[in-house]
């Protein structure tokens, strides 16, 4: 038990050292990179708590490819976050005001805070399955059984954010020609070639 705390607590003050870097990094490079740091400090945390399926997905999905993705953006953009800061004054009560509002949530939530005597149980045994069941399965049998709508209303609600990203960035220049796959298919000599009967001595033009 010592030896999981001292490895709790390692992980949880690099975790939020991490999380702290993130939003106060100069640099978006270094930000992406306290992020990373975050991510792979909470996958050591699932790995404690017995979650080692949580903490595999959190290292491959998040680490692997989405702060990857970010790390990558923001190297190949040519952004001036020197303009972009030049308006954050205007936005500093706003700010200031949702971030009071947050803070004083936070503070009737863990003033309200009570452990329940049964938590410690039911931490230990999260999902009544049979014991030869591991923490993956048992995921898997929660996840699509008693959650199984939930899940599939997610994946919906990411359909249509993803398709809604697709609208709102694509755009269309007047000047660029497009495929046109029907005209295409239907293409005709006559209209596929055009014969010039070009006369001795007369040019092209």
């Amino acid at each position: 038990m010592i030896i999981q705390a001292i490895f709790f607590y390692i992980f949880a003050g690099i975790a939020v050292a991490s999380a702290v870097m993130v939003i106060t990094a100069r640099n978006p490079v270094h930000s992406v990179l306290f992020l990373i740091l975050a991510f792979v400090n909470a996958a050591g945390l699932f790995v404690l708590l017995g979650a080692e399926f949580l903490a595999m997905i959190l290292i491959v999905v998040y680490v692997g490819a989405v702060a990857v993705l970010f790390l990558f953006v923001v190297m190949m953009l040519d952004i001036d976050f020197s303009e972009l800061r030049q308006g954050i004054l205007n936005y500093l009560p706003i700010g200031a005001l949702v971030g009071a509002v947050l803070l004083t949530e936070l503070l009737i939530l863990v003033g309200a805070w009570a452990i329940g005597p049964d938590v410690v149980k039911s931490i230990a045994s999260p999902i009544p399955a049979p014991s030869d069941v591991n923490n993956t399965q048992a995921l898997g049998l929660v996840l699509y059984t008693r959650y199984v709508y939930f899940f599939e209303a997610a994946g919906l609600i990411l359909l249509v954010a993803m398709i809604g990203a697709i609208v709102l960035t694509l755009q269309h220049k007047p000047g660029v020609k497009r495929q046109n796959i029907a005209a295409q298919v239907a293409r005709r000599r006559t209209t596929a070639i055009d014969i010039v009967n070009v006369k001795p001595g007369q040019g092209l033009s």
